[in-house]
């Protein structure tokens, strides 16, 4: 016999040999997986963020199986959906999520401030940092080269004007974002809040203002004004503490900045349950029916 067809016999022989021992192995050596787990997964978005306090989803769903009292409501990008399916499987009472967006403590756009050199370097904010602080003249501020826009899954960040700028109404409250941030200038609060500091500058007011016309200066007039306490300057810079804040408009209307904001920060989740949207989705409805009609006639 042709000694090629004798190797080609002897390969295929011990290819099916091993084929059989895979097999034997997968059937008698099989770890039988939790159904329950594999049920908790697929109701998680898969985003593997952390904000739950895991090491993403499977953590997070290994925790639910295995440990009793894990709270069903930590996932904030599944929001209330997420938490009731959870609940359901788990055979445990519903638990609302408390919904959160990302903010950026920085408004030094084009507009306000301007750059101290030119940046030819690799496009991102973390390697930008390390050359001299980045390029704009505020080395507290955005750099705005996109990292954190990268690691977005909603799309909710773009880059305007030189700067971050988060649509909360994308927003799902991940977290992705903040952990990119260099700078440490994306804080994740609760959607409900209205009140927003857009600087992070800590140098003292006269020097920051030098730099970004947008800047805290540190007069404390905003912390003198709050009725409850809520904000307080440390380190020339003013810091809300959104356990007390009652969201009330006192501290923007007295800043004599400008640099602190109110305005409606609702998140993804908030923002498709609102009665506007609901109306919108209606309407929308109504006339995709009425042009079906229309060209089916």
């Amino acid at each position: 016999m042709n000694p090629i067809v004798i190797a080609a016999l002897v390969v295929a022989a011990i290819g099916a040999v091993c084929a059989v021992m895979l097999v034997l192995a997968s059937k008698f050596f099989a770890v039988k997986e939790d159904e329950t787990f594999q049920k908790i997964r697929e109701c998680l978005p898969g985003a593997n963020c952390g904000a739950c306090g895991y090491a993403g989803c499977d953590g997070y769903a290994k925790a639910l199986c295995e440990e009793q009292g894990i709270k069903t409501n930590l996932c904030i990008p599944g929001a209330d959906a997420t938490s009731k399916q959870i609940a359901e499987l788990l055979g445990v009472e519903f638990e609302d999520v408390v919904e959160q967006v990302a903010v950026i403590h920085c408004y030094g756009d084009c507009h306000h401030t301007s750059v101290k050199m030119d940046y030819v370097g690799i496009q991102s904010c973390e390697a930008a940092k390390l050359m001299y602080g980045g390029a704009g003249k505020c080395v507290y501020g955005c750099m705005g080269l996109g990292d954190c826009a990268r690691v977005c899954p909603q799309g909710a960040i773009c880059i305007e004007n030189g700067i971050a700028h988060v649509d909360t109404r994308k927003c799902v409250g991940c977290g992705l974002c903040a952990k990119a941030c260099p700078r440490n200038l994306i804080e994740i609060i609760e959607d409900t809040k209205r009140v927003l500091v857009t600087c992070s500058n800590k140098e003292k007011g006269a020097v920051a203002k030098r730099k970004c016309s947008n800047a805290c200066i540190g007069c404390k007039i905003c912390e003198k004004n709050c009725p409850v306490g809520a904000i307080k300057v440390t380190d020339n810079l003013a810091h809300i503490d959104y356990t007390l804040c009652e969201n009330c408009d006192t501290c923007a209307k007295n800043c004599p900045v400008g640099c602190i904001f109110i305005a409606d920060f609702s998140g993804l989740h908030r923002h498709k349950e609102s009665p506007w949207e609901q109306e919108k989705a209606k309407a929308e409805k109504a006339l995709a029916q009425h042009a079906q009609k229309k060209n089916n006639a």
